[in-house]
């Protein structure tokens, strides 16, 4: 199976949610995109941004058989720069339809760090209804507490591995 990790995160490369998503690559043998490295603006009704990284990293999704969404969480949502590009997957049903088509029979799932002990209520709702508006398989993601009260590394360590283990 093909993985490919799309990571969206104020702290590129950096902190532990790029922590969490290491070993998820080391263990998959994942592709990784950082959105924070390609140029993404927008959506915007007239496409003007047609010609931006988009395309480039929708062509990958299409080439994966599990996507997995990274992100921190911030004020109880994926991070901004997630979800300007989760707006731009609107292009996978406009402009670029055929793509869009692609994804069907592919399996989506995200990975989520936070300080709360609890994942927010209806986090994982963007993930979910994306994989069904795509006819795309979607795992539940999994939710890892950064609190340095409750924060374990191997513990983390054992379970992205047993979460990578699950697909």
């Amino acid at each position: 199976m093909k993985y490919l990790i799309i990571y969206g995160s104020s702290g590129s490369g950096t902190g532990k949610t790029m922590d969490v998503v290491n070993t998820l690559k080391e263990h998959l043998g994942a592709d990784f995109i950082d959105v924070s490295n390609y140029k993404l603006s927008f959506f915007d009704y007239t496409h003007s941004n047609k010609d931006d990284d988009f395309h480039g990293i929708a062509q990958q999704m299409v080439c994966a058989d599990c996507i997995i969404f990274a992100t921190p969480v911030y004020w109880y949502a994926m991070s901004a720069q997630l979800k300007v590009f989760f707006d731009r997957l609107s292009d996978l049903i406009t402009i670029r339809k055929p793509l869009g088509r692609q994804l069907e029979g592919k399996m989506l799932t995200f990975v989520a760090t936070g300080h709360d002990e609890l994942l927010p209520e209806g986090f994982h709702v963007p993930f979910k209804r994306t994989a069904e508006y795509f006819n795309m398989g979607y795992t539940e993601g999994v939710y890892v507490c950064t609190n340095s009260k409750v924060f374990d590394p191997i513990r983390v360590h054992e379970k992205m591995i047993q979460f990578a283990e699950s697909f």
